[in-house]
């Protein structure tokens, strides 16, 4: 398993379209990937259910710790993480 922390930074946080970016890229690798917000007891959520990332309530400046399991899991920590430095695609 590898890890690793990441900070929202768009403006809007992870709304619905950009849990819905993230949610497509997550479901495109083997790996089981979590995510969890650093500020609350560990309440991991799956990567790849729009429902739990919505659950999340990311907002910006929110810290997230972004796991991943599996054959590919290196290449889905950098995709997921590298979207999320990247604005979620909203920059």
């Amino acid at each position: 398993m590898v890890r690793r922390q990441v900070t929202v930074r768009n403006r809007l946080g992870l709304h619905a379209r950009a849990a819905a970016r993230l949610v497509r890229l997550a479901g495109g690798f083997n790996s089981e990937i979590g995510l969890a917000r650093m500020d609350t007891p560990v309440n991991v959520v799956d990567g790849k259910s729009i429902f739990g990332v919505l659950l999340l309530a990311a907002t910006q400046n929110t810290d997230l710790e972004v796991t991943a399991e599996g054959d590919d899991e290196m290449a889905a920590l950098e995709a997921v993480c590298g979207l999320i430095d990247d604005y979620l695609g909203e920059s």
